[in-house]
C-alpha cells in the first residue's frame, strides 16, 4: 500500500452512505411517492455522496481534489449515454408525431384474435414497449384498455396485468429507447447494441416460457368480443393518418441497428427520418404542435415555418395531440427530450455519489467484502442476481439498483476475466425486471396504482419478470455464450 497515501475506510464505514441513502430514500418515498424521480431521488444521492465526502475527507485524510477527478471522470465516462438518452426523447417525439407508433399499435390490435388474449395481450405490449421504450407508458395507456377487455372477457385482474407486464418489461428491456437499457449498459461500460444483443440469450427464452403459458391459459378460457379494442383504433385512425407508409421508419432504424451501426447516429437518424415523415404524413398534427396545441378544425395550410416549428418542437418537447378518447389522449402524449431530463439529473447525481465512493475507495472496500467469497462464474452471476433484486427492495428505485449494482461488481468482473455485457446483462435481468415486483418500490407502486391491481395480486402471473433473474443464473451455470476476455501476454 501507499504509505503517504490516505487510508481506505473499513467495509462497515464504507455502508454507512449507502444507509444513509437508503434512509432519505425511504422518507423521499414515503413522501413524494412515484414522483420520487423527479428531483428527491437525485438530491438524496447528492446528500449521501456529500456524507461520503465528509468521512474521507475527516476522518481519513482524503484530498478533495482527488475526490473531485473521480466524480469528473465518472461523469466523463457517462457522456454518450447523456447524449443517447436525449435522443431517445426526440426519437419518442417524433415517432409519435409522425404516426409510426400509432400505426403499429392500430395494426398489432386489428391482428389480435380474441381467443389467445393473454397471449396476444403479453405480445402487443412488447411490441408498443419495444417501439417506445417505456413500459410505464405501455402499462398506463395500452394496458390499462387491455386490463377492462380481460375484465370483460372474464379473465382474473392479477392475470391479465401479468401478461400486460410481461410484455411491458420485455420490451422495455431490449428497446434501444429505454432508459433502462441505456444506463445498464452505459453504467457497466458496454456498447448499447452490444448490450441489447447479448441480452436475447437470457430474454427469449424468459418471453417464450411466459408466452407459453399466457398461450396455454388463453386456450382453456372462454371469451367474448373484443369490441372496446376497436374505440382506441377508431381515435387513433380519427387523428392520424394511418399508412404502412410509416412503416418505412421502424425498418430503417431497424437496418441501422442490422447493420451495427453506433447508438448515437442511428437515433438521429431514426428521429430525423420521422420527423421528415410527420411533415408529409402528418401535417394537421404538426401545425398544431407548431400552435401551441391549437384545435384542429383552424388547421389551413402547414407553411415552411409552421413545419420546422412543429418538428422541432415534436422533438424536444413531445406530442400532445386530443383526440377525443382521453385515455388515447395519455397513449400518444410524449414528453420529447424535455421528459428526459430527470433521468438525465439522476444519472448525474448517481455518477457524483459514485466518484466519490471511488475516489475515497470505499467502493474498493465493499466489493472485497461482498465477493471475497465468490470463485466461480455462477457465483458471480448470481451474487449479481442477488444484488439487484436486493437493491430494488432496499433503495425503493430501479436506476438506483442498476447503477449501484453495476458500481459494486465492475471491476470484479473485470479481474476474473468477464465482460462488461455479463454484468450488464446479469443487472438487467435482475434490478429492471423484478422492481415492478416490489410494493414499495417506486415501479410497483406505480404499476399497481394505474391498474388499479395490488401488487401481490399480479407478482405470481408476471411470469417473465419471474423468470429473468433464474434463467441468467441458468445460462450462467451452463456456460452458454459466456466468454472471457483475450488476456495479452506479457
Amino acid at each position: 500500500m501507499n504509505e503517504s497515501g490516505p487510508r481506505r475506510p473499513s467495509w462497515y464505514v464504507s455502508l454507512i452512505p449507502f444507509l444513509v441513502l437508503i434512509a432519505v430514500l425511504v422518507v423521499v418515498i414515503r413522501l413524494f411517492g412515484s414522483a420520487a424521480m423527479d428531483g428527491g431521488s437525485q438530491v438524496a444521492l447528492l446528500f449521501s455522496a456529500g456524507v461520503a465526502v465528509a468521512i474521507a475527507v475527516i476522518f481519513y485524510k482524503a484530498k478533495w481534489k482527488d475526490l473531485e477527478k473521480a466524480i469528473g471522470e465518472n461523469i466523463h465516462a457517462i457522456g454518450s449515454a447523456i447524449i443517447i438518452l436525449l435522443l431517445i426523447g426526440a426519437v419518442a417525439g417524433s415517432w409519435m408525431a409522425s404516426g409510426v407508433v400509432p400505426t403499429l399499435i392500430c395494426y398489432g390490435m386489428k391482428v389480435m384474435t380474441p381467443r389467445l388474449f393473454l397471449f396476444s395481450t403479453c405480445i402487443i405490449c412488447a411490441v408498443v414497449s419495444l417501439m417506445t421504450g417505456s413500459s410505464w407508458t405501455t402499462i398506463a395507456t395500452i394496458g390499462v384498455a387491455l386490463l377492462g377487455i380481460g375484465t370483460a372477457q372474464g379473465y382474473s385482474a392479477g392475470w391479465t396485468a401479468g401478461a400486460i407486464i410481461s410484455g411491458a418489461y420485455f420490451g422495455d428491456k431490449i428497446s434501444p429507447l429505454s432508459d433502462t437499457t441505456v444506463l445498464a449498459s452505459s453504467s457497466a461500460g458496454t456498447p448499447l447494441f452490444t448490450h441489447i444483443r447479448y441480452m436475447l440469450v437470457t430474454t427469449v427464452p424468459s418471453i417464450s416460457i411466459a408466452l407459453i403459458i399466457f398461450l396455454c391459459v388463453s386456450l382453456s378460457h372462454d371469451v367474448a368480443d373484443a369490441g372496446r379494442m376497436n374505440q382506441v383504433c377508431d381515435a387513433l385512425e380519427s387523428s392520424f393518418n394511418i399508412s404502412p407508409w410509416l412503416l418505412i421508419v421502424p425498418v430503417v432504424t431497424g437496418v441501422l441497428i442490422a447493420r451495427k451501426v453506433p447508438a448515437l447516429p442511428t437515433l438521429f437518424l431514426s428521429s430525423l427520418t420521422a420527423g421528415i415523415c410527420s411533415l408529409i404524413a402528418q401535417p394537421e398534427i404538426i401545425w398544431s404542435i407548431a400552435h401551441g396545441g391549437a384545435a384542429g378544425s383552424a388547421y389551413t395550410d402547414l407553411s415552411f415555418a409552421d413545419g420546422f416549428k412543429g418538428m422541432f418542437i415534436s422533438f424536444y418537447n413531445g406530442t400532445a395531440v386530443d383526440t377525443g378518447n382521453v385515455m388515447v389522449n395519455e397513449l400518444v402524449a410524449t414528453r420529447g427530450m424535455t421528459g428526459i431530463l430527470p433521468t438525465i439529473f439522476l444519472i448525474v447525481s448517481a455518477a457524483t455519489f459514485g466518484g466519490v465512493l471511488v475516489g475515497s475507495g470505499m467502493i474498493q472496500s465493499l466489493t472485497e467484502a461482498l465477493t471475497r467469497r465468490i470463485k466461480s462464474r455462477t457465483g458471480l452471476v448470481s451474487s449479481t442476481v442477488l444484488t439487484g433484486v436486493a437493491s430494488n427492495m432496499m433503495t425503493g428505485d430501479q436506476f438506483l439498483s442498476i447503477i449501484l449494482t453495476c458500481s459494486l461488481y465492475g471491476k470484479l468482473y473485470d479481474k476474473m476475466g468477464f465482460e462488461g455485457r455479463l454484468l450488464s446483462r446479469s443487472t438487467e435481468d435482475s434490478a429492471t425486471v423484478t422492481s415492478v415486483l416490489i410494493p414499495w418500490n417506486s415501479c410497483g407502486m406505480t404499476q399497481s396504482t394505474v391498474l388499479k391491481v395490488p401488487t401481490l395480486d399480479y407478482l405470481p402471473y408476471c411470469f417473465f419478470n419471474l423468470i429473468s433473474p433464474l434463467m441468467s443464473i441458468f445460462i450462467a451455470a451452463i456456460g452458454y455464450k459466456i466468454f472471457r476476455k483475450e488476456v495479452s501476454a506479457g
